[in-house]
């Protein structure tokens, strides 16, 4: 399988990992950790050393209760991270917004992918900055609004709504240009879906990677609290463990990135679940 970047290929033989850089001050695990520029890229400098494939800086947070703030103090929040990170490591960074405009302007700054957790539904102008660049493109599935997605009424079928979803997705971004190529696809795990459908996405996801066979597929589970309820209520912080053991399931599943906080840990556990499968 391949995915295609405006600077690179990915020949994804292997599973990648996808290192989370919120440069934000409130987000719901490490909000205010790398809000300045140095902190950013000495933690881009440590997941370097840790192994990580992609980093995925992100300058909004979409926890729940989070406020949305203007395109250009999300700017103003990313941009000159991504020019300092991209001067110092040779990783692909990836862009982790649902504004166009955000987008542009990171891809302008060194960004070569765009990450969207509306999956086009909030601006389809991002499809025609993925066009236009050559961006790679992955498009989350999400319910909602900014303001709704984490309060929207659950549906009865999640695994049948996830697909349709991500099928429009893939259409509204091939209608601007958009080459199959560039295409990643996220479940959006824990945005719109209620615990149980979060872990009804996880024991069913070979058939979603089934179904979307020709496109890289992304999740991302770490720290998200449908763990804390099950391990009893820990905080953000002591979710390793249920974020290992839900990444591991991912990657047997065929997903081939995996988006997390832990980035070292991860690693470890990616090139053991890839291990075994490879004995199947």
């Amino acid at each position: 399988m391949k995915w295609s970047t405006s600077k690179r290929v990915f020949d994804i033989g292997k599973p990648l990992v996808m290192g989370i850089l919120n440069v934000t001050p409130d987000s719901f695990s490490d909000g205010g950790d790398y809000a300045s520029v140095d902190a950013a890229v000495k933690r881009a400098e440590e997941m370097v050393g840790e192994s990580v494939d992609i980093i995925d800086v992100g300058g909004e947070s979409t926890r729940p209760g989070s406020v949305r703030i203007s395109e250009g103090e999300e700017i103003d929040r990313v941009v000159p991270v991504i020019e300092a990170v991209v001067a110092r490591v040779d990783v692909p960074i990836s862009i982790d917004t649902s504004k166009a405009s955000v987008a542009r302007a990171a891809v302008a700054a060194g960004a070569e992918i765009i990450n969207d957790i509306s999956g086009l539904r909030w601006d389809a102008d991002i499809a025609t900055v993925a066009a236009e660049t050559g961006a790679g493109l992955v498009l989350m599935h999400s319910r909602g609004r900014f303001e709704t997605m984490h309060s929207e009424p659950a549906v009865d079928d999640i695994v049948g709504e996830v697909s349709r979803d991500l099928r429009r997705a893939v259409e509204d971004a091939a209608a601007h240009g958009v080459k199959a190529s560039q295409i990643a696809l996220d479940i959006g795990i824990g945005f719109g879906k209620t615990a149980e459908q979060n872990l009804e996405l996880l024991a069913k996801l070979d058939k979603l990677v089934d179904e979307f066979a020709g496109y890289t597929m992304v999740v991302g589970t770490s720290r998200k609290s449908f763990m804390g309820k099950i391990m009893g209520g820990v905080s953000a912080g002591d979710r390793l463990s249920g974020s290992l053991a839900t990444m591991a399931i991912a990657v047997w599943n065929g997903v081939k990135i995996v988006r997390v906080h832990d980035v070292r840990e991860t690693v470890d556990a990616v090139r053991t679940v890839t291990a075994i499968r490879e004995q199947i």
